[in-house]
């Protein structure tokens, strides 16, 4: 093979594809049993907790209060309250109203503990990974403490609003599971995406990179939606998702910057 034709191919570097995400998933848990990455784990789970604490005490009343006003046009729950009651049962409607209200400030709560790890947490975890494995990227970005914190916060309020308004949809069996899935992953995908590549990355090098791996960036949000289903681990996913996003996108980008670019 001539000399011509090795210069005009891109190198091939590091692995691709689902590879590359598992060791994303790999790396981030390495890094999260560092001890700095251990205590950044309490900033985001505190403010989570204070928010949870904070929207029960503020809205635990009202939002039941307006939750059994609207349980008396749900024909079926009220079918099946009465139900209940004449073969002297209970009345699903004493269980029902909290658990609505727990599910939907709860993630209110997770939510804003994401956003806090997004714009506080994330550049902790960029200065620990760059000093250890990633020295050689240099910083590109532009803005990059703006574009961070603004898109943490639209991609907060723009979930907030998708989980309250599609939770009518969980009466029908598949979208119980299915809607918390798809706002997680959105959650985690559309936020982190930005945070972990904003400092590093310039403009035109984010939107290649986001398309070229659109996909697997979905697929990590997928898989941190579906642990995020196991109140467990709630302690750890801000941090440690905000690891995998940081992981998969610098080696993405110090994959782009080592080829070989020809223009014709």
């Amino acid at each position: 093979m001539s000399e011509s034709n090795l210069a005009v191919r891109p190198r091939a570097l590091g692995v691709t594809g689902l590879a590359a995400v598992a060791v994303a998933f790999k790396r981030a848990l390495a890094s999260q049993c560092h001890p700095k990455m251990l205590a950044a784990l309490f900033l985001p789970f505190i403010i989570a907790l204070l928010g949870a604490i904070v929207l029960l005490w503020a809205f635990w009343t009202p939002l039941t209060a307006w939750l059994n006003m609207q349980a008396a046009d749900w024909e079926f729950v009220n079918q099946v309250d009465q139900w209940l009651v004449a073969i002297g049962l209970f009345s699903i409607k004493l269980y029902l109203i909290p658990m609505l209200a727990v599910v939907i400030l709860l993630p209110l709560s997770g939510i804003l503990g994401l956003v806090i790890a997004a714009i506080f947490v994330m550049p902790i975890a960029l200065r620990h990974l760059e000093q250890r494995e990633y020295a050689g990227i240099r910083r590109q970005g532009k803005f990059s403490t703006t574009v961070g914190a603004w898109n943490a916060i639209v991609v907060g309020v723009l979930f907030a609003i998708g989980w309250v308004v599609t939770m009518p949809l969980w009466l029908i069996p598949p979208f119980a599971l299915l809607l918390p899935i798809f706002w997680w992953a959105f959650a985690f995908t559309r936020m982190l995406r930005v945070d972990a590549i904003v400092e590093h990355a310039s403009p035109q090098e984010r939107r290649l990179l986001w398309r070229r791996h659109n996909r697997q960036l979905w697929l990590i949000g997928v898989v941190l939606a579906l642990l995020n289903l196991f109140p467990p681990a709630w302690l750890v996913l801000p941090v440690f998702s905000a690891l995998v996003y940081a992981h998969f996108s610098l080696e993405a980008l110090r994959q782009l910057r080592g080829q070989t670019v020809i223009e014709a």
